[in-house]
């Protein structure tokens, strides 16, 4: 039995795809909190996180490293992802 065409098939919500798996070329997580935006085209998220990274884990790392919400306290830090591909 030939299963090679499982593992290319991208299943479940668009967060946890890896970014191989994601056929567009802008990627782009909304912060719920704050209302900021950030983009990213798939070829610069590849070159940086790999091609096997999951889109939900580059998404909060790319809002985490701009983010403004900061209280001090870890439980209220960050931002609330909302991710669109």
């Amino acid at each position: 039995m030939d299963d090679s065409g499982a593992e290319a098939r991208p299943s479940g919500s668009g967060a946890a795809l890896r970014l191989s798996q994601i056929p567009q070329h802008i990627l782009r997580v909304n912060c719920r909190r704050c209302g900021r935006a950030v983009e990213i085209q798939k070829v610069d998220a590849v070159r940086l996180y790999g091609p096997d990274a999951i889109w939900r884990d580059v998404g909060q790392r790319l809002l985490n490293n701009t983010c403004t919400q900061r209280t001090g306290r870890h439980e209220e830090d960050g931002c609330w992802p909302s991710y669109e591909t």
